[in-house]
């Protein structure tokens, strides 16, 4: 099961600390909502929707590329822009990790 807490450490623990200590959880949860709006506007959360390994790899850089656009949108964003990669993949893995235990 998904859980906010665990995600926000994880992403902290794959970011270098100087830029993990200057963003509070907020600006995690932000990215978080962020791809979850992605998933669901394609679709994503539907039962059944599988992809392939080419899918997957055009929906990373999507997915990337969309919380990018949304946050440079965001003047509150304390992001910078050079970690979002590492932040959108940070929160994958922590995905994948779910699905690993089950």
């Amino acid at each position: 099961m998904y859980n906010e807490e665990k995600a926000i450490a994880h992403i902290r623990a794959s970011l270098p600390k100087e830029i993990s200590a200057k963003l509070d959880d907020d600006e995690f949860i932000n990215v978080i909502d962020i791809i979850f709006d992605y998933y669901e506007d394609n679709g994503m959360l539907d039962v059944g929707c599988d992809e392939s390994e080419d899918d997957e790899d055009n929906i990373i850089s999507g997915l990337i590329s969309h919380v990018k656009k949304m946050l440079s949108k965001d003047p509150y964003s304390q992001i910078p822009p050079e970690y979002i990669d590492c932040i959108v993949e940070a929160e994958l893995d922590y995905e994948d990790s779910i699905f690993d235990d089950l």
